[in-house]
């Protein structure tokens, strides 16, 4: 066992789970074809409820490697610490690609939508409205959770918890107006290729969104654990 310290690689026990997420994923994904040509809800709910048990499971033993088992050396939170900053690069240049349509038709709108940006009858969203509002909530859940960092860096562990309670309060409110908004639209993503980017887009971001929630969610409740230190508070 103590082999295991002496030496900067990452090794821990064999894991199940990232294949049983990847079958989960699978099965979810199979559902919403499903969804697509029967309306048939079942297999993409079992998927969803698989995903998140086996998302349970797998951040259980990640925590009792870092905290109980005590695997996430220094050299293991530098690993983690470059993996993430390279999953961030990652998803900078898959939203690029995205933004690359979207400025593509902006500035050289095709003749096949009148040469014209946006399309016409389309009944399009006001920007000072819903998504000045997301806007303004992302940018404060972002504000918050970086105060939350300069808390713990500096051991001050109620302001922590309130930080963070509030990036997750937000990114809960945020994709509820989102919810709304998408309730409220008056195209769908069948209508040209604004509506394709509009959700393709929004979309996109509102899953990272909720998947990051997730992932502060489950932060929170470690931080009121306590398994977060002035040294330790990655992995």
């Amino acid at each position: 066992m103590m082999m295991k310290f002496n030496h900067p690689y990452h090794l821990v026990t064999l894991s199940p789970w990232p294949l049983m997420c990847s079958l989960s994923l699978m099965i979810f994904m199979s559902g919403n074809l499903l969804i697509f040509t029967e309306l048939n809800f079942n297999l993409m709910f079992l998927g969803l409820l698989l995903i998140f048990m086996n998302l349970y499971q797998w951040w259980r033993d990640v925590i009792r490697e870092s905290t109980i088992q005590g695997f996430h050396t220094m050299a293991v939170i530098k690993g983690l610490q470059m993996g993430m900053i390279l999953f961030i690069l990652s998803e900078v240049f898959f939203f690029f690609s995205f933004f690359w349509c979207y400025f593509h038709m902006y500035l050289s709108p095709s003749i096949e939508i009148g040469s014209v940006w946006y399309p016409f009858n389309l009944i399009v969203f006001n920007p000072y409205n819903i998504p000045l509002l997301n806007t303004l909530i992302l940018l404060s859940s972002g504000v918050f959770i970086t105060f939350c960092h300069y808390s713990i860096l500096n051991s001050n562990y109620n302001k922590s918890v309130i930080s963070l309670f509030m990036t997750v309060f937000l990114g809960l409110i945020f994709s509820y107006f989102q919810y709304i908004e998408y309730c409220e639209s008056f195209f769908c993503i069948n209508d040209s290729v604004y509506g394709s980017i509009f959700f393709m887009l929004t979309g996109f971001h509102g899953f990272h969104v909720i998947v990051g929630t997730m992932f502060n969610l489950i932060m929170f409740i470690r931080l009121l654990y306590k398994h977060y230190s002035l040294y330790h508070f990655l992995g």
